[in-house]
């Protein structure tokens, strides 16, 4: 399944869910809105949904909150959708069976964000993440829901509604997304998912009072402390999470800003970076910084390129050609999330959460963020040696600074030690660590700049340090006059 037509819900908690086949079949157009099939939004059922429903109950289920949404929506359903479970063992050995080794290039990216080590394949990860934490999912007209036990499943109110409204989102405005970086998956997936959460909660607001509903059978949300506990990966995790914890509150500053003609609006313009997400001010005006990174690279080192397919070196591009060198843009959320799993953000993840967002991805040490790209860059004689240049922009002086210091508590929380003087920028994570490597942070004015690298002896290799940027962002207040005002790196479309 590819991610980008799939949509999952994602939780740190067992949802239940249920099955239903449908018919897919279109609508009448010209009827009422709130009347779907048979069925409508104030309808109510006479069955007791807690040993289970049958078939025909499930039918009802579906069709009166398929009514239901459109009402909350203000938007009809144009044809059927089908509804089916699928058990979690069968889940993970289907996930599995489409995905296979990720390419070097995607391994150094998240090797060097310090999200997925150097000893574990990515999309190994993904597929233990995926595996143990998608509890549904919506794609091509079709919605299936996992469980752990086939034999004794719950429908569960909130997993049905999120998903029927990722269909109706579908119909009108079409699931397709135009970036293919991290930060802009993130970003573009914080609209879809956002309205799927605020749906929802819209919904339960009727409950109880214009409508009879299903009892939600969702256990207590969990705070996030357990995270560590968690059998996969928790940085990898957070990253994928932001469009769940950081969407619905984004939608529901664009309802309280516009009414759902901003939302709609908002599918013709998706936000563009998860800073816009985390920050609802910023979006639409505040976009981010294209960041260029000069090669600095010696004959022996060579970035991978748009042309690779970067993976063991067997049928790559020997980097003679034209091709432009790959770039990737990690963003606030994942940078959030690479400092607060590796300890150099020191908080609880729920402090400063509100009732719609579980999580609160906002801190000093990124909040700032403007932009970044990073390049990865192979032996020319190892090929399966890498190694990266990361380039971040920020909006002051102050911004770089701040999560300059952060990057270096991350740093310190894997072990590593200062190589040469101490303004060097230059530190060494030991052999033995899954993150074990050299790394050179610098800096100038508001730009830190990130090189990682196999040993020492390659950071030079792989990018020359550029004689402009001051040698540790630590010094640079020190070795730099202040402006007399920070310049704001951010550009307006």
């Amino acid at each position: 399944m590819s991610r980008l037509r799939l949509f999952a819900v994602l939780a740190l908690v067992v949802l239940s869910g249920c099955a239903l086949p449908g018919s897919q079949s279109g609508f009448d157009t010209d009827r009422d809105l709130g009347h779907v099939g048979d069925y409508a939004h104030d309808d109510t059922f006479e069955f007791d949904a807690s040993d289970g429903l049958t078939e025909a109950q499930l039918e009802a289920v579906k069709y009166r909150s398929m009514a239901r949404i459109e009402v909350v929506r203000g938007l009809k359903y144009e044809r059927d959708v089908s509804l089916e479970i699928v058990g979690r063992a069968e889940y993970r050995d289907r996930r599995a069976g489409g995905t296979g080794n990720a390419s070097a290039f995607e391994n150094e990216i998240w090797r060097g964000a310090f999200v997925v080590d150097g000893e574990t394949d990515v999309e190994q990860a993904f597929d233990d993440l995926y595996g143990d934490s998608v509890q549904g999912y919506y794609t091509n007209d079709r919605i299936v829901i996992i469980a752990d036990d086939v034999d004794d499943v719950r429908i569960d109110r909130r997993t049905l509604v999120h998903e029927l409204t990722h269909a109706l989102q579908d119909q009108h405005f079409g699931i397709g997304r135009e970036s293919e970086t991290i930060d802009g998956l993130r970003a573009e997936n914080g609209l879809l998912e956002g309205e799927a959460g605020y749906v929802p909660q819209r919904y339960d607001r009727r409950c109880g009072t214009e409508w009879q509903c299903l009892s939600d059978s969702r256990p207590p949300a969990s705070s996030g402390e357990g995270l560590a506990e968690r059998p996969f990966n928790v940085g990898l995790f957070l990253s994928i999470y932001v469009p769940y914890a950081e969407g619905p509150p984004f939608v529901a500053d664009l309802h309280e800003r516009g009414g759902w003609d901003a939302v709609d609006r908002a599918h013709d313009e998706p936000p563009r970076s998860t800073a816009q997400l985390i920050h609802p001010d910023r979006y639409p005006d505040t976009r981010p910084v294209d960041v260029a990174i000069a090669d600095r690279s010696s004959d022996d080192w060579r970035p991978i390129t748009d042309g690779e397919d970067g993976g063991s070196g067997e049928g790559d591009s020997d980097g003679t050609g034209d091709e432009e060198p790959r770039t990737e843009t990690i963003g606030e959320a994942t940078l959030f999330a690479t400092l607060w799993t590796n300890g150099a953000i020191d908080r609880p993840l729920t402090e400063g959460a509100t009732d719609d967002a579980r999580y609160n991805y906002s801190h000093p040490a990124t909040e700032g963020w403007a932009g970044d790209s990073i390049r990865v860059y192979r032996s020319a004689d190892e090929p399966t040696r890498t190694g990266h240049v990361w380039r971040l922009e920020w909006e002051s002086r102050a911004d770089a600074n701040e999560f300059a210091d952060a990057y270096r508590r991350l740093l310190e929380t894997r072990g590593a030690e200062r190589v040469g003087s101490a303004g060097s920028g230059v530190y060494r994570i030991p052999d033995g660590d899954p993150f074990a490597g050299a790394y050179r942070v610098s800096g100038t004015g508001t730009t830190v700049e990130i090189v990682g690298a196999p040993i020492v002896d390659d950071l030079a290799a792989i990018h020359a340090a550029d004689p402009g940027s001051t040698p540790s962002p630590e010094t640079a207040a020190a070795l730099e006059p202040a402006p007399a005002a920070a310049p704001a790196a951010t550009v307006a479309p």
